[in-house]
Order: structure tokens, then sequence, then C-alpha cells
């Protein structure tokens, strides 16, 4: 059993027979009354996301996840198809359960499936990655680094700020673990 107070982000837990993962996780005190745990969750299974609190001293089954090195094969219409790269096995998750974290991937490139037992239950991207630049405003002569920015789309879809001198093509890297944001050109 685990304290709310432990709860951290990318943590999952047993709740009412419910697999839930932690998304934000955050000590609030009040100026009146006791402290709370603020957490955004995100039932696993279901894909849906909810805020609530919780006491500190609440107490939950941690739910332990193992992960699997994969590489990201294809997309057949209705599911992501990734493969083991040990055992060659291949995993097929529904796209709308995954829909988030394919922005960040493209074929080939290699990440992990988490499980829960025998249980599939998402996928975990790398830290960064390397996307090209598929669509952004022409570059503005003299621009520095320091400018506010543009918006980039990649070539996965997937929509980052990025600064004025960034061009179509280039291939940058990209910081997974904010939801996405600019880190540096590629080398």
């Amino acid at each position: 059993m685990i304290p709310a107070v432990d709860l951290r982000a990318g943590m999952a837990f047993v709740q009412d027979g419910k697999l839930i993962k932690v998304l934000e996780a955050s000590h609030h005190k009040p100026g009146k009354g006791n402290t709370v745990m603020r957490m955004k969750l995100r039932d696993i299974r279901s894909g849906a996301t909810y805020d609530t609190t919780f006491r500190p001293d609440e107490k939950f089954e941690r739910a332990f996840l193992e992960s699997k090195d994969v590489q990201y094969l294809y997309n057949n219409g209705e599911s992501e198809v990734f493969m083991d790269l040990e055992t060659f096995e291949q995993y097929e998750l529904p796209h709308d359960s995954v829909e988030d974290e394919m922005l960040f991937l493209k074929e080939n490139m290699n990440a992990k499936i988490q499980f829960f037992g025998d249980e599939v239950i998402g996928v975990e991207v790398p830290n960064t990655v390397e996307l090209a630049v598929q669509e952004t405003q022409p570059s503005i002569k003299g621009a520095t680094v320091t400018g506010s920015g543009k918006p980039a789309t990649m070539e996965t879809g997937l929509v980052v700020n990025v600064p004025d001198f960034i061009e179509n093509g280039e291939v940058l890297v990209i910081n997974t673990t904010d939801g996405g944001s600019y880190k540096s050109r590629a080398k």
C-alpha cells in the first residue's frame, strides 16, 4: 500500500478495481482546513481523465507495471503495431488508446510497451525524439533564439512552438516529457 502523499506522475495504482495512472500530483495547503493532494488521473483501461483530491494519508494498492522494449512498425488502419525487440512478437494497440503517444513516434522508432500482468496497457515514448518540421512560417531575417517563436507542424502532426529561425525540413529534438516542446536542432 502506498499513501497518496507518495504518489508521483507516472505511477499507477488500483482503486475500486480500476487501474489508474497519475498524470499530475501536487500538494495543496488551503488557508483553512487540512492539506490535500490534488491529482490529475487517467483510468488506463477506459482512457478517461479526471481531477480529484485525496487526503495525504489515504492508501492505495500500487500497481507494478512491467515494460518491454519494442519497435513501432506501422498503423494498420485501426491499430498501431509494435514488435518486441527480443522475441519479435507483435502487439496491436487500438489507435484511440495510444493517440497522444503516436504524436511522438514514426515508423521504426523504439519505445516501450507497458504491461499490468499479461494485459498491455500503453506505450511509453523516449524522453526526446527527433522529428522533421513539415510546415512552419518562413524564417525571419535576423531572428534570434530569444524571439517569441512560431508554431511548427512536425511530420507526425505534433504542433510545437519553435524559434523564428527554424525552417521547413529541419530535424529537431523534441522533449516528450512536457507534452512536446522544442529542445534543439538535431545534429
